[in-house]
């Protein structure tokens, strides 16, 4: 079982089983805003905003013991994927938990909506009085340095006792978010020594979809199954370019016809503005699962910022607009993140059940590790190791980055650690512990021992050519490493659907099981918080995982 550790010190969560029935209890609090956040004053009362609150699913435990028993490789039940309203049958509330919360609203004169393809999400609009009045809250104004952008939050909030052991979350209110996700950043390296394999020597200065397939064997055989697809989400305004596209393949991929483009969807009043002002270096996620998942059909849904809450609401939006589909996606890359210190406990675990319930569809969710090393999903001060989300949920893939060819070296931004929320899972125990173990005394306090282990696997991430704006160049980062792992996967799930079998759905049991199907990582760290970081070793490790693709082996793993 998957449990749960509590970092001393950060977030507080109340037992209210013994408070008087109707005085509010402490749900959650923390004791100031993270590193980035400055506070302007109180929030203006007439201020409105969207109120979400998670109800407590009736059976997540359940939930969580039909995925990893579908997604143990061997398990006769492995790749029996369950049906959105199987899932749902988990993660559903009780009606007792629908009709206490929603009494308790109504008495306040609030009017909630039910949402989530499991009915597990109210949500309402209110203003800062009512928020205030309804959690015995006090709202705050704080701003966002980097961006200049400005939220409500409250550092405390409570609720009665009646209805507290019926509420998973409550958003906004001690969550914070990074308005400015991490992004890839435009670079050039210097050259490194190749050896005398089928490896184009340009690869070692730059990346393109030619030398990923001659490092890692992915073929360039068209898919062949419409049912099959990759999703990428965008935030922030980072818009796919369809010209750069075309472009991006006139210049790498010559052999398939350059009008090859992907479908796009909007959520939250999303829109993906065309022309060479408006484009987004995100759009490499685009580039590189049109580029090397050659033919698989690819969807960009493009999150705009109507969710009032940050991107925080956004994540939640497009995994509640994903699940409530017939048909899941069998892939889905995202190269944003937050930090995991920056959310409530309780909202970092609702986000991480919904990741759960998209696996036990067939989905098989990917993230970007993050670009911070051991300072979590972007550079930071830190006396600690930090810890990026939601790369450190268990129930999904963290892509790590390296560069370089024979050998592969881990890129030291690569975010790596383990989670201070989720407790290590069994499918990746023995391979943490023999870590450890070889770590011996090297970092000793700086980080939780027993936490989730990330990142699962790895891929390129430096000097990653792209076109943008009609310009091409390189980029580093995680994001260029999970969108290019995701292809591998893509590839391998329409052979598999071909076959009449089931798509890989969740990853990460399958790949611990079958960790010599992956190219060892043993060069490089991680740097950060006054120290060298994790080093790579030999078998998984905190910078790269497993290791890089190999697609051959996948391929066999995966039973060719």
């Amino acid at each position: 079982m998957i449990g749960t550790t509590l970092l001393s010190g950060a977030l507080l969560i109340s037992l209210v089983t013994a408070s008087p029935i109707n005085r509010p209890c402490l749900f959650e609090s923390r004791r100031t805003a993270p590193k980035g956040f400055t506070h302007v004053g109180a929030a203006p009362e007439s201020q409105s905003f969207k109120l979400r609150i998670a109800l407590a699913s009736n059976n997540v435990s359940g939930l969580e013991t039909t995925l990893l028993d579908i997604s143990n490789p061997s398990s006769p039940n492995y790749g029996n994927h369950l049906t959105k309203d199987e899932v749902n049958t988990f993660l559903a509330p009780t009606d007792e938990a629908v009709t206490a919360v929603q009494r308790w609203l109504t008495k306040n004169n609030i009017t909630a909506a039910v949402s989530g393809s499991a009915g597990d999400w109210l949500s309402a609009n209110v203003t800062v009085a009512q928020a205030n009045s309804l959690l015995s809250a006090n709202y705050q104004t704080f701003q966002h340095d980097a961006s200049g952008k400005t939220y409500a939050r409250t550092l405390a909030h409570s609720v009665p006792a009646t209805v507290s052991p019926f509420i998973a979350a409550i958003h906004p209110a001690s969550s914070f978010n990074n308005p400015v996700s991490s992004r890839p950043v435009l670079s050039v390296l210097g050259g490194k020594t190749v050896d005398a394999r089928a490896i184009p020597r340009s690869c070692a200065t730059s990346v393109t979809p030619a030398c990923l397939q001659a490092l890692y064997g992915i073929p360039t055989t068209p898919a062949t199954q419409a049912s099959n697809s990759i999703v990428i989400p965008g935030f922030i305004e980072q818009f796919a370019q369809k010209a750069d596209l075309q472009s991006f393949l006139q210049s790498f991929r010559t052999d398939i016809d350059p009008a090859t483009t992907f479908a796009t969807q909007t959520l939250d009043g999303g829109k993906n503005t065309q022309g060479a002002r408006f484009a987004g270096i995100e759009a490499l996620d685009i580039q590189y699962t049109v580029g090397v998942a050659t033919n698989v059909p690819i969807t960009f849904v493009t999150v705009g910022e109507n969710t009032q809450d940050g991107d925080l609401g956004g994540f939640l939006d497009i995994v509640n607009a994903v699940a409530a589909e017939d048909a899941v996606p069998q892939v889905m890359s995202t190269s944003y993140g937050e930090n995991e210190s920056d959310l409530s406990i309780g909202l970092a675990t609702k986000l991480c059940n919904a990741y759960m319930a998209l696996g036990a569809r067939g989905t098989s969710v990917l993230f970007a590790s993050g670009d911070g090393g051991v300072e979590g999903g972007q550079a930071q001060q830190c006396s600690v190791f930090q810890v990026a989300f939601p790369a450190g949920c268990p129930y999904l893939t963290a892509v790590g980055s390296v560069h370089g060819v024979a050998p592969e070296i881990a890129s030291d931004f690569s975010s790596g650690g383990f989670s201070n929320v989720f407790g290590t899972p069994d499918y990746q125990a023995t391979a943490v512990a023999g870590y450890l173990k070889t770590l011996g005394n090297t970092n000793k306090g700086l980080f939780n021992t027993s936490g989730r282990a990330y990142p699962d696997v790895s891929a390129q991430g430096e000097n990653v050519q792209i076109v943008s704006g009609g310009s091409t160049g390189g980029v580093d980062g995680t994001s260029a490493s999970s969108p290019i792992f995701a292809s591998v996967i893509g590839l391998i799930n329409d052979e598999l659907i071909a076959g009449g079998k089931s798509p890989l759905g969740f990853l990460n049991p399958w790949l611990y099981a079958n960790a010599a199907a992956f190219n060892d990582v043993v060069d490089g760290s991680n740097p950060g918080c006054g120290t060298d970081g994790f080093p790579a070793l030999a078998g998984w490790d905190p910078v790269t995982g497993l290791g890089t693709p190999n697609f051959a082996a996948m391929r066999t793993a995966a039973g060719f």
